[in-house]
């Protein structure tokens, strides 16, 4: 028996140490020599000039002369960097080392010691092993390296698998390790997410029965152990104990790195609109999400993907069977659901599909199925302009499947598992997201549970470097075991940059022994991607060779600190735009609240509004009184005169009475 580590990775600056005395930088007398041993010129400028700038800071030596073509590239580039930090300096040291050499952390951690988790791992270092049997299933045949001999292991194919899992290198097929503790109920349409090197598997169905236990496998010591999760009381009235809905097709959804996000899914008791449930992983208690805006309705076997600060979701079946095609996003800082109405045709209504983005800005949908019908048709949201498109598919196309699973690794979108109705799917396959090329990884044998509908994917990070992890499915019968795969496909964006580099020397140069026989030397052009053909006759040209090919040298020794250079632009410009992304988060922030302030100031100038209306109409009120009140006053003048009047003349009319001798009774009867 012979122990092997599973490492979670150093941390900065161990982790930049690591990797510069990796690949020589460690203070050695010749440290260039060291980097162009390993690395071409290009790249082994871009990783010295990235060390100096966190070792050193900003480039601090004078300008080269021109005539000394190493030393002058060397401060070029170097000057190139600017005032970039000691950090991002390092960070962008291990992302070029890790993109060059996906597995110098494995080589190289035999140098150095951390604390890690000990796994006991059988290793049998014969040439051969036999098949390998398991619940019955015969597994294929493998080879294995001695990991003793780093060099050796570097010239293998990627298509040789080594036996073990965490000290030697194993690429391209699907492996069992030895995994310990209780395993989960065998099940298929669960839920599953990676927080910090830990898979928490939710929910599912089994024999038809939902379930909502909650298990979670420590991806360093590979043991399961069940996660004891309450549920938060809703009502404080209520007596009863709270129990969480049992769901089966529901997505997992890490967030914050201290939650986990459960939406949708098919119960027993659907409600009417969609679900989202909140598992605080400190408290280990589900909670409802209280979300705004109009939710979608409650659904099962969608698509959600984590774009950003955002949700989409896409599709699914609905509690009466319907099949869905409509298009939901849900911002996950103001906890609002948004329905999309996209331009262009979207996918025909479908669940069980796959879903993935790339660059922050495309929405991938493969396959999925209907009632009667699978697919392998490819359909394009552009998140910008909110379009949707069918590209021509490249490669080997995928057969129509649906229930399977998906997860990416930089541009490449790993397929796995899933079914047609007939058969399982046996190929793991892989599609270059930026060039839309499929390519088949490997295949196993039927029944086999990574050829399961219903299983999930998730990525993961071991021993440095990205594995795939599969859990579950359905195949015939129901599965709980995990596999592993480790693909050997990187990022093509650094060989397409070795493809416009410069070869070291002159691809030929004949023996011009024979004065009538020409010299061909062949020179990649950087840009143009052409040869050029340099036909040197000895009688006709008299420059000696030694200087032609100096010449040459210094050509392309100009280009290589041209192409370094432009990948300094690259990298700045990925940098400026990280930042001009989260100045634009911070911007949307401030919009927001601005927004809000303005529905806040446009309510109070509606009240403000109907006030002034209300005391309009007392205004007019008050006015109306005042002319009846002037009226009246008019009125009681006029009253006032007459009776004056009356008076005057009744006191005329008694003077004169009592002068004729008229009795004053009967002028009061008179009166």
């Amino acid at each position: 028996m012979a122990m092997a580590r599973a490492s979670s990775g150093l941390q900065y600056p161990e982790r930049f140490y690591a990797a510069a005395s990796y690949v020589g930088l460690d203070g050695s007398n010749s440290p260039t020599k060291a980097l162009t041993a390993k690395f071409p010129k290009s790249t082994a400028l871009l990783l010295y000039t990235l060390y100096q700038q966190a070792t050193v800071g900003p480039c601090n030596i004078p300008e080269p002369s021109s005539w000394k073509i190493v030393e002058h590239s060397k401060w070029a580039s170097w000057n190139q960097l600017g005032n970039m930090s000691s950090t991002e300096a390092m960070r962008l040291f291990v992302k070029i080392l890790e993109e060059e050499d996906p597995g110098w952390y494995s080589r190289a951690s035999n140098s150095f010691v951390e604390p890690e988790p000990v796994i006991d791992v059988q290793m049998n270092h014969n040439s051969k092993v036999g098949p390998v049997v398991e619940n019955g299933n015969s597994y294929p045949e493998t080879k294995t390296i001695p990991t003793d001999n780093a060099s050796q292991v570097g010239t293998q194919d990627k298509d040789v698998v080594v036996e073990g899992f965490s000290s030697v290198e194993v690429y391209d097929q699907w492996i069992s390790p030895p995994v310990s503790g209780q395993r989960p109920r065998a099940r298929y349409e669960h839920g599953a997410a990676v927080v910090q090197d830990k898979l928490y598997i939710y929910g599912g169905n089994h024999n038809g029965r939902y379930l909502n236990d909650l298990h979670v496998l420590d991806l360093r010591s590979w043991t399961w152990s069940r996660v004891e999760a309450k549920a938060e009381v809703e009502s404080a009235n209520s007596s009863s104990s709270p129990t969480l809905t049992p769901c089966a097709g529901h997505s997992l959804i890490p967030w914050d790195n201290t939650k986990l996000l459960s939406i949708g899914g098919h119960a027993k008791d659907p409600s009417e609109s969609i679900q989202v449930k909140v598992f605080d992983l400190q408290t280990a208690t589900w909670s409802t999400l209280k979300t705004y805006g109009k939710p979608p309705v409650s659904r099962g076997g969608q698509s959600v993907t984590s774009v950003g600060k955002t949700l989409v979701i896409f599709g699914g079946q609905d509690a009466k069977r319907s099949l869905l095609n409509d298009l939901h996003i849900l911002d996950l800082e103001t906890l609002t659901w948004d329905e999309i109405e996209a331009a262009g045709v979207p996918p025909s209504p479908r669940s069980d599909h796959a879903a993935a983005v790339h660059a922050e800005r495309y929405l991938l949908i493969f396959g999925g199925g209907s009632h009667a019908t699978c697919y392998n048709d490819l359909h394009v949201l552009d998140l910008q302009t909110m379009e949707w498109s069918r590209p021509t598919q490249l490669g080997e196309i995928p057969t129509p499947r649906a229930g399977h699973a998906g997860a990416t690794v930089g541009e490449n979108w790993f397929i796995v598992g899933g079914g047609d109705n007939k058969s399982g799917v046996s190929e793991t396959v892989v599609l270059n997201m930026s060039t839309l090329t499929w390519s088949v990884v490997t295949s196993v044998q039927e029944r086999i549970p990574v050829a399961s509908e219903g299983l999930s994917l998730v990525v993961s990070s071991y021993d440095g470097e990205d594995v795939l992890v599969s859990f579950g499915g359905y195949s015939g019968r129901y599965h709980n075991e995990v596999y592993v795969l480790k693909p050997s496909h990187k990022s093509t964006l650094q060989s397409k940059l070795t493809e416009n580099s410069i070869p070291d020397s002159v691809s030929a140069v004949q023996n011009a022994t024979n004065p009538t026989r020409d010299v061909e030397s062949e020179l990649e052009a950087g840009n143009e991607g052409k040869i050029k053909e340099l036909a040197i006759d000895n009688g006709d040209f008299t420059k000696p060779k030694g200087d032609l090919l100096t010449v040459l040298k210094a050509e392309k020794d100009e280009l290589e600190t041209t192409l370094s250079n432009e990948k300094l632009n690259t990298l700045k410009l990925k940098q400026e735009l990280g930042d001009a992304e989260g100045r634009n988060s911070e911007l949307s922030k401030e919009l927001q609240s601005v927004r809000g302030q303005l529905a806040a100031e446009q309510s109070r100038c509606f009240k403000l509004e109907v006030e002034v209306a209300e005391l309009g109409q007392k205004l007019q009120t008050i006015g109306t009184l005042q002319k009846e009140l002037e009226l009246l006053q008019r009125q009681k003048a006029v009253s006032e005169q007459a009776a004056l009047n009356a008076k005057q003349r009744q006191s005329s009319g008694g003077m004169w009475g009592w002068l004729a001798g008229t009795p004053q009774s009967q002028d009061a009867d008179a009166d």
